[in-house]
């Protein structure tokens, strides 16, 4: 009997759009022959499953159900392919938790914790071989916030929402000129904002997972953006960015970034796949941490499926798995 799973997106942020298109991409590779998918739009106004009519059908939120028909549906599992609010900051991680249903994202606390950049830097620090660049998290937007941070870093710096995803929001700074536009810039998508020096070096993102084999790493992407820096343009404009699957490395720097990149998912306690961006330093080839994504884009040019591919897996029998592992650990925490 197939599994009823509910396939979650939308959002509250900016980044809903392409919240849907992930969630279009994994809908298009799951495997209707286990599973039976309902695609559940969450929004600030509305919860609701469309179908093939066109016609929403809303959410009862007391249980997580809908009834498109006579019959109330429930879910075995959800796939939250949500970014931003409320599906990668730990909100609907907790909701399910409430409700026992297990799911295929980090845990609500993990994904709370790693959505703030600034708390995840600290945490992750101190993981031998892993480094972290010099950085400022300011609170509040001020006048004062430009002279803080010219005396305590050297530019360039990049500036970026702490709690923001899709590079909304975020700017390179290399002179002091830049540096009010930039914060405010970063201010109008939240109200943290985080303040790092760059780092001159190669950049890459790299995928790991919890599947059938335990913790496991995919192939890494090295990314080599047009623009000066990866920014939203570079991430979903095709073209924009040159996206080398796998990345070039060599096997001894693949082989520490390999055990780093394991070490920061046992220690941030992630579930499911998660995808780490870091630095490889120029000269050094010291690994920075950059940031690390619990929900990472699905679209068809996102870094996860071209690395699954890479890695010689079907991308369908790949979200099966991540499926399959939250049921899993369903059973085992006495949910449904």
């Amino acid at each position: 009997m197939n599994k009823i799973i509910a396939l979650v997106t939308g959002g509250f942020t900016g980044e809903s759009v392409v919240s849907m298109k992930s969630s279009a991409f994994v809908e298009s590779q799951l495997d209707r022959t286990k599973y039976d998918v309902y695609k559940i739009v969450i929004l600030k106004n509305e919860w609701y499953y469309e179908d093939a009519n066109s016609v929403k059908h809303q959410v009862d939120r007391n249980d997580f159900s809908i009834m498109p028909g006579d019959k109330k549906i429930t879910f075995d599992a959800v796939f939250i392919m949500l970014h931003g609010s409320p599906g990668e900051d730990g909100k609907l991680q907790g909701y399910f938790d409430l409700l026992d249903i297990p799911y295929t994202s980090c845990d609500a606390l993990t994904s709370a914790l790693t959505m703030n950049k600034g708390y995840s830097k600290a945490i992750v620090d101190g993981i031998p071989g892993l480094h972290v660049a010099k950085s400022v998290q300011l609170f509040q937007q001020s006048d004062e916030n430009a002279g803080l941070l010219l005396s305590s870093l050297q530019l360039p710096l990049f500036i970026k929402p702490n709690n923001g995803g899709s590079s909304i929001g975020m700017s390179k700074v290399k002179s002091a000129e830049e540096l009010p536009s930039a914060l405010d810039k970063a201010f109008h998508e939240d109200t943290q904002v985080l303040v790092e020096e760059f780092i001159q070096g190669r950049e890459f993102s790299i995928g790991v997972y919890s599947g059938k084999n335990g913790i496991t790493v995919l192939p890494t992407t090295e990314v080599i953006p047009s623009n000066d820096f990866f920014d939203f343009e570079a991430k979903y404009t095709p073209g924009a960015t040159e996206e080398i699957t796998p990345g070039r490395m060599s096997p001894e720097e693949k082989a520490n970034v390999e055990r780093i990149v394991k070490d920061i998912y046992i220690k941030l306690n992630c579930r499911g796949m998660v995808r780490i961006d870091y630095f490889l330093q120029d000269k050094t080839s010291n690994f920075y941490f950059v940031e690390i994504n619990t929900i990472p884009g699905q679209t068809a040019q996102s870094f996860i499926p071209q690395q699954v591919r890479a890695a010689g897996m079907d991308i369908g029998e790949f979200y099966g798995e991540l499926i399959e592992k939250a049921l899993e650990s369903g059973e085992v925490n006495g949910g449904r």
